[in-house]
């Protein structure tokens, strides 16, 4: 039983990779199975990119919107501090 480990894990250690490897994993050049794949990475970045971006264009919406509240609440506490005194 040891033998037959040890056997095994040799050839896997000194074996060649490309026996272990099917022709897509080991450089088959230019074939269907390698443009699809090609193609399906470039999908999964643009759909990565895009969520991203919304994520970035929602959070500039919104610091844009609380600053734009911010300068409407200023106006409207500047314009009640130069409006005539109340008297109660």
């Amino acid at each position: 039983m040891r033998l037959a480990l040890t056997t095994a894990a040799l050839i896997v250690i000194a074996g060649s990779s490309s026996v272990l490897a099917c022709p897509v994993c080991f450089g088959a050049e230019e074939t269907t199975m390698v443009q699809g794949t090609r193609v399906g990475v470039l999908v999964m970045l643009a759909i990565t990119l895009t969520v991203q971006g919304g994520f970035v264009g929602f959070f500039l919406y919104l610091r844009r919107r609380a600053k734009r509240n911010a300068e409407v609440e200023l106006d409207t506490e500047w314009s009640e501090l130069q409006g005539a005194p109340r008297t109660s």
